[in-house]
């Protein structure tokens, strides 16, 4: 019998939906609840509580894949500090991991993968072995099918962390597994900058559009969270500060005089660090104070298409700036940073030796990823979240995950 066990999860029902497809396959499955906040979505039947000291937790789950048969594996992100732990010994005994977080590909995709993403990810980086997985594929109707739910995600989000600080005594050891400040100073910070940006939102757009309107020509470094760990663990940066440096800097050097360097912030950024007061600082070391721009907001679609190229450290931004073919470099790891999509000879060259990504190896990319490592649907709203919990219980018990898939489940059962 196969077993897959469970860690931490979006704060939503998935996980627990794609087990109740595993169980009727005749699956056993286990949900290993590390706090208060993965209670609140799934205990009772197939759940278990670790309450035991991090440092214990190695020697736990070792024991716990042994002597219970496991199989699979399934959580949140690979490098959690839990999950790192868990995954290292999982591939270690053998067992099948399956990593997930919202989609390569936006917005209605979730990503579905073995092993690892970004940097950890075991998709090709050779654009003949891309071009030869895409012609097998189906084309992709590229058209978003699904709208997920902000109010759900945001309440999702505050009953996990808010349950953790005052209900933290069910689980005293416990020590939260990402590296988002504390859920008292981020939270309130977070629903700070977002009213600010909601009340000075037309002022925000409108920069951004006068920029636009100029001609001035400008790359675009859309900004990344400082605790996201595609930064912490997929990029030469301790953190956001010191990609800002190194952007400014070259820049500064090589860049033609007469472009601009726009700053776009991420907007979920809980602005408890100034990156305007950073970049300006960089900027006026270099002599460069006239020559960038920061913004808060913007239509990113429209600053990708008006740039001349979009640096980034390893966001899902390049993505869509392969999708409006706009030169990229990426500065990180990533499963996009490919040879004949993505420029290949350093940052100091981008400013002035970019070229188009190959618009052909964009398509057969995109058609490759989303029928390897994506599946349709979101976290949140109930419609795309139940579609994409079937099709990922569809993909584990037939041994798909990773692997392209010729049709979608809905494809298959409507044959």
């Amino acid at each position: 019998m196969r077993h897959l066990v469970f860690l931490q999860g979006m704060p939503s029902p998935f996980y627990r939906q794609i087990a109740q497809h595993l169980k009727a396959a005749g699956w056993r499955v286990t949900r290993i609840n590390l706090c208060t906040g993965d209670w609140l979505f799934w205990h009772g039947e197939d759940a278990i509580a670790y309450r035991g000291r991090r440092s214990q937790w190695p020697k736990f789950i070792a024991r716990f894949f042994a002597e219970q048969g496991v199989t699979h594996l399934m959580l949140l992100g690979e490098n959690r500090r839990y999950h790192r732990q868990a995954v290292d010994i999982a591939l270690a005994s053998g067992l099948q991991v399956v990593v997930n977080d919202f989609g390569y590909i936006r917005p209605d995709w979730i990503t579905f993968e073995r092993n690892g993403m970004s940097g950890g990810s075991l998709f090709p980086r050779d654009p003949d072995v891309i071009r030869a997985m895409a012609a097998s594929l189906p084309d992709i109707d590229w058209a978003p099918r699904f709208a997920d739910s902000a109010f759900h995600m945001a309440r999702g989000d505050l009953l996990h962390n808010l349950s953790n600080l005052f209900m933290g005594w069910l689980f005293p050891f416990y020590r939260r597994s990402d590296r988002r400040p504390h859920t008292l100073i981020y939270t309130p910070a977070s629903g700070f900058r977002l009213l600010t940006n909601r009340l000075h939102k037309h002022r925000i757009q409108q920069a951004a559009a006068d920029l636009v309107d100029s001609r001035q020509p400008y790359y675009l470094f859309p900004l990344q969270l400082d605790f996201d760990f595609q930064i912490v663990a997929y990029s030469p940066y301790k953190g956001i500060a010191d990609s800002i440096t190194h952007v400014v800097a070259s820049f500064a050097q090589y860049a033609p005089a007469h472009t601009l360097l726009v700053l776009k912030e991420h907007p979920w950024d809980p602005a408890l660090k100034s990156w305007e007061r950073v970049l300006q600082n960089e900027a006026k070391r270099w002599g460069v104070e006239n020559r960038v721009r920061y913004f808060r907001g913007g239509h990113l679609d429209t600053l990708i298409t008006r740039s001349q190229g979009v640096v980034t450290v390893n966001s899902t931004t390049g993505m869509r700036a392969l999708h409006l073919g706009t030169p990229l470099v990426v500065l990180g790891q990533a499963v996009f940073d490919v040879p004949g999509l993505t420029h290949q000879d350093g940052l100091d060259r981008f400013w002035t030796g970019a070229a188009t990504p190959d618009a052909a190896l964009v398509e057969d990319f995109l058609k490759a990823l989303a029928g390897a490592l994506q599946i349709r649907g979101v976290f949140f709203e109930e419609e795309g979240r139940r579609l994409a919990a079937r099709e990922a219980a569809h993909r584990l018990i037939h041994d798909a995950v990773g692997k392209p898939m010729n049709a979608s489940l809905d494809e298959e059962q409507a044959g």
